[in-house]
């Protein structure tokens, strides 16, 4: 599929139906799949043979959608997993082990702080956060000899800082470092991290992708492009024998799929975080419209920016599609065709302000979920980076007046109507 453009491939990739067989994506609802003789079967635990034998490691339906994902990133491939914060996990712990170090962007997503910050010590894994803004010189002074991996958001939530990904991609392969990169914001259609030197992609599928708020499921999507062998010694379990599959070495058996295929037989045997079927069903739903709802969500965005900058009881607004905005430059070379529908502001009457101004909204849901087609609105500093201090509050962009607004597909102007009306009692 890949000589085909992206709103093509949306719905097209990972899946191309024969003669007589169904147009839509069929849901292989099923945890097992028959074999007729004992080697066949033996030969699928051996790595040595492709198919399906047991829904936890693969399933066409699931498989067609990450195929689908992989073409809209440009990787080599891509495995689902049960949600976005599982796709983290696992992106980080196919190349990390209790010793190992990662640096990462202080402004990401509070779930994925407390992950990098507090899970991953508890298992030996070691975290130091760094201004997204810092210089080259500031975040290569924050790796070890153990790191293992630089991590940041294209978009950052809710700060909506953007992040300079090649300034990032430097960093991390002047020292032989992977760099992984949550693209859930942006998506495919507004930026493709591989193109800028990113060598994992990760997404909470939950978001834009769905678009409806119908599945929690996360993606991770493998460039192909990094050179394990090249630093063999800080990538063993990439690059020594898997005694767990008698002795496989990835690189050597997989190639460009090392890492993708390490995930998936590996981590995803293990520890099982897999999606339903009728699960990766919806999400494929979800991306066959992408590329409209996105164009839609950023149209609409602009324009309650701009209405809301604009606004008296209104004392700052991010979003990169405003020219004042800080993050405006890094937009026009990373997001030309529009970032995302999400905007974080402040009114000029503080945190008592933006509770009076949810509480007064009628079209606009208060809902622990963003990137829907329907427009939310969020208080992060008390729902989704409630577990932070106001220490890592300030880190992570997140003042305790900050609002979060998720621009949905609705007319414009009900929603402005909906914002105008609410400002009147902030």
């Amino acid at each position: 599929m890949s000589q085909y453009k992206l709103e093509t491939n949306c719905l097209h990739a990972g899946y191309t139906p024969g003669r007589g067989e169904p147009c839509a994506l069929p849901i292989c609802q099923s945890t097992t799949f028959k074999y007729d003789t004992t080697d066949e079967m033996g030969q699928l635990f051996d790595l040595k043979a492709e198919g399906y034998f047991y829904t936890r490691l693969q399933n066409p339906t699931n498989d067609a959608v990450a195929a689908k994902i992989a073409a809209l990133e440009g990787g080599v491939g891509a495995i689902l997993t049960s949600s976005g914060q599982a796709a983290n996990f696992y992106a980080i712990f196919n190349i990390c082990e209790a010793g190992s170090h990662v640096v990462a962007a202080s402004t990401i997503y509070g779930g994925t702080f407390n992950l990098l910050s507090v899970t991953f010590r508890k298992l030996g894994i070691d975290c130091t956060f760094v201004d997204t803004d810092a210089s080259e010189e500031e975040i290569a002074a924050a790796f070890r000899p153990n790191t293992r991996a630089l991590f940041a958001e294209t978009i950052a939530n809710p700060a909506l800082v953007i992040l300079d990904i090649e300034k990032f991609a430097r960093v991390a392969h002047a020292h032989q470092v992977l760099l992984i990169v949550d693209n859930t914001f942006a998506t495919p259609v507004n930026c493709r991290p591989f193109e800028w030197g990113a060598d994992i992609v990760t997404h909470s599928t939950t978001k834009y992708m769905d678009g409806h708020g119908l599945q929690v499921g996360g993606a991770i999507v493998d460039s192909g492009n990094f050179d394990w062998e090249a630093c063999k010694e800080k990538y063993p379990g990439l690059t020594e024998p898997d005694e767990s599959y008698h002795g496989i070495v990835y690189t050597r058996q997989f190639g460009r799929n090392a890492y993708i295929t390490k995930a998936t037989s590996q981590l995803m045997r293990d520890l099982g975080s897999i999606p339903s079927p009728m699960n990766c069903f919806l999400l494929n739903i979800g991306l066959e419209t992408l590329p409209l709802r996105m164009a839609r969500h950023c149209e609409n965005a602009q324009k309650a920016a701009e209405f809301l900058f604009a606004h008296p009881k209104v004392s700052s607004v991010n979003f990169a599609g405003l020219p004042s905005d800080k993050y405006h430059a890094l937009a026009q070379k990373y997001l030309p065709n529009g970032t995302c529908g999400v905007i974080s502001f402040e009114l000029t009457g503080g945190r008592e302000a933006a509770v009076r101004f949810m509480d007064s909204l009628k079209l606009a849901n208060i809902a622990t979920h963003v990137a829907a087609s329907k427009t939310m609105v969020l208080h992060p500093a008390s729902h989704t980076h409630r577990q932070m201090n106001d220490e890592q509050l300030a880190e992570a962009g997140v003042s305790p007046g900050m609002i979060r607004l998720s621009v949905g597909i609705e007319n414009i102007d009900d929603i402005i109507a909906d914002l105008s009306a609410a400002l009147e009692n902030a």
